[in-house]
């Protein structure tokens, strides 16, 4: 079983982001004493990514929930616990799964205590596939090989309290 981690793409410390292709970082960030290299910026959460990021992201999330996660949370599908076997569509999933993946990281991952894949148990994992496979949830009339996408709620101004729009 798998058990890749957002780590798990991270650049060793000193060596070039993926993607760069001239292989120099995009700014000349200060590195702190002599000798000390600056550690890894944490992951950042899904929503505010985009593009090959936000694709690449996604991968790796999708490979954590498709080889750790469902194989052995999962649980069966009913009408009352729904679950869309193309998750990645509904965007309310990817960012929870992404927060769970995360959490995931820092609690079972390399120099992660002893306790915390309790923790994790006790404070993410029911909460989240709870909120997911609610009947009322993301999936609501998604079934088996029947995927639903959801309409977004509807609203009056995009910006209401920004200044009102010019002449049409």
């Amino acid at each position: 079983m798998s058990t890749e981690t957002p780590e798990a793409s991270r650049t060793e410390p000193g060596a070039a982001p993926a993607g760069e292709a001239d292989g120099k970082a995009e700014s000349a960030a200060p590195q702190g004493k002599p000798g000390e290299e600056k550690p890894p910026d944490p992951p950042q959460f899904i929503l505010y990514q985009e593009g090959p990021q936000y694709a690449q992201t996604l991968r790796q999330l999708t490979l954590w929930a498709h080889h750790v996660l469902l194989p052995v949370y999962g649980r069966e599908i009913t009408s009352t616990a729904p679950w869309c076997s193309r998750w990645w569509e509904h965007p309310e999933a990817v960012a929870q799964l992404h927060g769970l993946w995360l959490a995931w990281a820092q609690l079972t991952g390399p120099g992660s205590e002893t306790v915390g894949p309790a923790n994790w148990h006790r404070d993410y994992l029911a909460t989240v596939m709870n909120s997911l496979r609610d009947p009322m949830g993301p999936f609501a009339g998604c079934k088996p090989g029947a995927h639903r996408p959801k309409e977004t709620p509807p609203v009056d101004a995009v910006d209401p309290f920004g200044p009102p729009p010019g002449p049409a």
